[in-house]
């Protein structure tokens, strides 16, 4: 799986639609306390558990919960159908803004700043616990088209709009590897990774998404994610909210 470049028409709508603008009263305010990213595989034997584990947090409203599949499981003798190695290359980034060269599955990291061991229960509701976002995102459909208004908030620094959709739900029968003969069920799975622009602490942003297009082929949902970077590395994410078809 690659990244699928927008085509002109949605790149048009989203460079017309990024402008000042402030948060509408009627407007549906989704502000969850946490992004869960998980670093998964379906070649990956302890992974399961925390697979299981990132399916509940879905159903929690406060989380946005997101499952990025790795390549790096792949020779142990399956391939995994929702691997891709810029996923691989998201969990390096994080690791090395955190000072490490070590990475490892399951992986779940809670709002860009803190990695745990996904299959831990204890210590992914321990980072839960803790989490909050300081940026509202404000979500509200309008017809075909998904309006996003992120507010200014000067008490923050610059960051970077991205949007990322995902499938909702995958049925895989898995034959060969760590994982052979299993039947598994996959959720929140990421199909795409795109920037949306920047958001600027003094101005914010609107947004808005053709939703038919964006959630072409398979895709189910869209997550909008503000997140900082620091030396062209993943920071903390500010602020997040999801919408599902």
């Amino acid at each position: 799986m690659t990244f699928r470049p927008f085509s002109s028409t949605i790149l048009g709508v989203i460079a017309l639609a990024f402008l000042v603008h402030p948060a509408s009263a009627d407007s549906t305010r989704v502000r969850p306390k946490a992004v869960v990213e998980l670093f998964t595989s379906q070649g990956c034997a302890s992974c399961p558990p925390a697979d299981a584990l990132l399916t509940s947090l879905a159903e929690d409203e406060d989380v946005v919960a997101l499952a990025y599949h790795v390549d790096y499981w792949d020779y142990v003798g399956w391939q995994d159908t929702f691997g891709n190695a810029d996923y691989s290359d998201r969990q390096r980034a994080y690791a090395e803004s955190w000072g490490s060269s070590r990475i490892y599955t399951p992986q779940m990291v809670v709002n860009g700043a803190k990695g745990v061991v996904g299959s831990r229960r204890g210590e992914v509701h321990g980072a839960l616990a803790e989490a909050s976002l300081p940026l509202s995102v404000d979500v509200v459909r309008d017809g075909d088209m998904l309006k996003i208004a992120i507010p200014p908030n000067t008490t923050l620094e610059n960051a970077v709009v991205w949007m990322v959709t995902y499938l909702d739900r995958a049925d895989v029968n898995i034959d060969t590897g760590d994982n052979a003969g299993k039947s598994m069920v996959y959720t929140q799975v990421v199909t795409n990774r795109q920037v949306l622009g920047m958001w600027e602490a003094t101005t914010g942003a609107t947004i808005k998404l053709p939703i038919p297009e964006v959630l072409a082929d398979t895709s189910t949902g869209i997550a909008v994610i503000v997140q900082q970077e620091r030396d062209g590395l993943p920071g903390p994410i500010l602020g997040a909210a999801a919408f599902e078809r």
